[in-house]
Formats: C-alpha cells, structure tokens, sequence
C-alpha cells in the first residue's frame, strides 16, 4: 500500500524543481498527492467514488513500483490518467464478464415457490391419512411387510425375518399386500366423495 500525505510544497506539486532543504523523497510525494487528487476527480466523474477510489489507490501503486523514475508532474499526469483508462476499462470488463451490471437483488426477484401449494398440502395429508386408514385394515403379515420395505429393508432381510421359503414368495406376498391396500384407499376415497 502506498501512504500519500497530504499536503507538501507547492512548488512540488506544479512539478518545479523541489525547494532546497526538502528531500527527493518528499518531494516526489507531495507530487504523488497531488496527483492523486487529480486522478480521483477523473475517475470519480466517469464512476462511482468508492469504485474510483479503488482504482486511484491501484494506479499509485503502479507508478510507484513500475515507475520510479519518472519524477516529474509534466510526466506522471499523462502516465497516470493513461493508466486509469486502462484500469477504468478493466474494471468495466470484469463487471461486465462477471454480470454485476445486470444483477438484481433477490428481494427484487419474484422467485417461485418450490414446495406445494396449500391446496397440494392438504391433498397430500387426506391421502397419507386414507393410507393410514387402509393400512390399519390389512393382515398383519401385509402391515409387517410394508412397515419392513417403508424402513429400508431388502426382499432378502424381509425372507428371514417371516421365515418365508423363498424370496419369490415375498416378492408375490408384496405384490399382493400393495394392490389390497390401493383397493382400500380407492374404496376410502369413494366413500368420502359420496
């Protein structure tokens, strides 16, 4: 980070020689201050302060490290302003590539509602009640079947838990528990239409 003080000579911010008894090294910041308010004022009339700020900070550093010879106002000025349009150009690229001129905040956004509605809501708790309902009237064989397969048991873990001969068996005792209980809801759902 660069420190730029404020202030300094005015005979080294007109880019005279510095005034004798005032070090280089003063002198060149006092030239850099100056400069510095000058190259903010060209970039904040073009973008944003805070932006602009950025970017003033950005090209000071530049002179400083890549430029240090160059000692004068006559020739930091030119060089600077230079580079700003340069760094102004980037920075309008890298917003532009990464879309922040066109982002809008979410609270702006009408962002669809993933879940159900409350209509689907309540469809959904009629029918896992008919299920419950059907499911307390089928053989206890059924209800053990579905209970094993709705808490993730395998065909074969089901097998050996009712000792059944074949895992065939299971897969026909399954099959046939499931269209009893559809029955049994579609019976349900007659009834309460009617």
């Amino acid at each position: 980070m660069v420190k730029v003080t404020e202030g300094g000579s005015s005979a080294a911010a007109t880019g005279s020689p510095p005034v004798a008894g005032e070090s280089p090294a003063l002198a060149r910041q006092a030239v850099l201050a100056a400069l510095r308010e000058r190259v903010l004022a060209f970039a904040a009339s073009r973008m944003g302060r805070d932006v602009a700020e950025d970017l003033t900070q950005d090209v000071l550093v530049l002179l400083v490290q890549k430029y240090p010879a160059v000692e004068h106002a006559e020739d930091l000025v030119p060089l600077s302003l230079r580079i700003m349009r340069f760094k102004m150009a980037g920075y309008r690229r890298r917003v532009r590539r990464r879309g922040e001129d066109t982002a809008r905040s979410a609270d702006e956004l009408d962002l669809p509602d993933r879940g159900p509605s409350p209509a689907e809501a309540a469809e959904r708790s009629r029918l896992a009640e008919r299920i419950e309902s059907a499911a307390a009237h089928l053989e206890p064989r059924c209800q053990t079947i579905l209970r094993m397969r709705l808490e993730g048991y395998s065909f074969p873990e089901i097998r050996a838990h009712l000792r059944a001969a074949a895992i065939g068996t299971v897969h026909t005792w399954d099959f046939r528990c499931r269209q009893k209980l559809l029955a049994l809801v579609h019976q349900e759902s007659r009834e309460e239409r009617s």
